[in-house]
């Protein structure tokens, strides 16, 4: 088999339109049975992305339990092949239970050569894309860190440095734009490390107010302050053992960066309006999106913290710097969602393929995992188009307001619109357009829509 050529097996005891078929599909390694046996050898031995099947096979060539029968058995050895049932006005019925078994399509005879490599080809993309979400889900699942998805170079050595600092006790500093997941790695480090057993603590620096952080950190005594009406313990406290995470640690205020200095060089605390000091073990995790480096010049971080915050620094790159990781997590968040939602998406369409890749990611993981889980949502196609992610295609140009290209846009949408209804069924969507499937094939190829619309 040529590497250009696509396998396709045909099941028909016709020797004549077999002929045809062959000539049909002479771009293909077509694979010819005549019985339901000799097409299960067949596929048992050669794979196949798209197999047609006739369903007026021997010994039932009236019937249609022998072409059934040879339905359910291919999609039990390959389960992912597109079977294509060709049939007879009189065996409609027949055809309509095929697509409940399993069929991906189907034809009535006689045959129109070109309407029937129009299915086939459909069904091929259809079987590429699945292979392809199948490949990056089972991606997905190899990150050598458990808990993160990455599959990316730049970030296989940050997990590598992950692993190499977690067993230590040193103090790490996560530098990275908002949303790239450095909590997580922050976890990675904790899980990885002798302190798992023990609690681990985070606590974002920016989201308390200057007046209540020394309170969150230390801790105070009943009666300290106006409100105070119970001892609290603060999350240096409660983090003994295990591990503090500061996160956002740029917008620690001066003040408070003096005091978090003189825990780091003792690791002893002094909750507010208490006089005893409690001795802690803790090791500290910070991050930030700020540079530090600068905010030191500034005067606006002390530098003696700085160095006892920063023994080891990981720099956790952008998702718009490795695009390779934003299609893996994409399915991994699609897998989840489509679980946790009860969702019957299988993957991403082409476009929307293309536009993850293409996308800048501003707001990183963060804003990839909102998109997907919206798509999941309101998707009700089995394939997420670039659309439906809030995503520009790529090559897309500004919309033209002329009243034919208008009327162009809006024939798209309905075709788009129909296909995500029916399922991609091509029959279910001609029905909802109230159109003939031939007439559907032309305004898809018109309007270059494919399965994954």
């Amino acid at each position: 088999m040529l590497p250009t050529e696509k396998p396709l097996l045909i099941v028909d005891d016709d020797a004549g339109l077999l002929r045809q078929l062959r000539w049909a599909f002479s771009d293909h390694k077509v694979y010819c049975a005549s019985a339901r046996e000799e097409a299960v050898d067949l596929i048992r031995q050669h794979p196949v992305p798209v197999a047609i099947v006739d369903l007026g096979l021997p010994p039932d060539p009236d019937g249609a339990s022998e072409g059934l029968a040879t339905l359910a058995e291919i999609l039990t050895i390959a389960a992912s092949t597109k079977v294509i049932i060709a049939t007879g006005n009189e065996t409609r019925e027949h055809a309509v239970r095929a697509i409940a078994l399993g069929a991906y399509d189907f034809y009535q005879k006689p045959i129109d050569i070109e309407v029937l490599q129009l299915i086939v080809g459909r069904a091929e993309q259809m079987f590429d894309l699945e292979a392809e979400n199948r490949r990056l889900l089972e991606t997905a699942a190899t990150s050598p860190v458990d808990g993160i998805i990455a599959n990316s170079p730049q970030m296989m050595r940050v997990l590598r440095n992950i692993e190499k600092i977690a067993p230590t006790n040193v103090t790490v500093m996560l530098l990275g734009e908002s949303g790239t997941g450095k909590e997580l790695l922050a976890q990675a480090i904790h899980k990885l490390s002798g302190r798992a057993p023990g609690p681990f603590i985070p606590i974002n620096c920016a989201a308390i107010p200057e007046t209540l952080l020394e309170s969150e950190l230390f801790g105070h005594e009943k009666g300290a302050f106006t409100g105070a009406v119970t001892q609290t313990i603060g999350k240096i406290e409660s983090a003994d053992r295990g591990t503090l995470f500061l996160d956002e640690i740029g917008d620690v205020p001066l003040s408070m960066q003096v005091k978090l200095l003189r825990f780091l060089q003792d690791q002893v605390v002094e909750r507010i309006g208490g006089r005893k000091q409690v001795q802690v073990d803790v090791r500290i995790v910070c991050a930030t999106n700020q540079d530090l480096d600068l905010m030191r010049a500034d005067g606006r971080f002390r530098e003696d913290l700085y160095y006892r915050l920063n023994e080891v620094t990981v720099r956790v790159p952008p998702l718009r710097d490795r695009s390779s990781d934003a299609v893996v997590l994409a399915s991994f968040f699609l897998r989840r969602f489509t679980a946790e939602y009860g969702r019957s998406v299988r993957g991403f369409g082409t476009d929307a393929l293309s536009a993850i890749k293409d996308h800048p990611w501003p707001g990183n993981v963060r804003e990839l995992e909102n998109r997907v889980k919206r798509a999941v949502v309101m998707s009700e196609g089995l394939l997420i188009s670039a659309a439906e992610l809030g995503l520009s295609a790529p090559g897309e140009e500004p919309q033209s307001l002329a009243i034919s290209d208008a009327r162009a846009r809006a024939e798209r949408e309905v075709v788009q619109l129909a296909l995500a209804q029916a399922g991609s069924n091509l029959s279910k969507a001609a029905k909802l357009l109230g159109v003939s499937r031939p007439t559907l094939y032309d305004l898809m190829q018109r309007h270059q829509v494919g399965l994954d619309a």
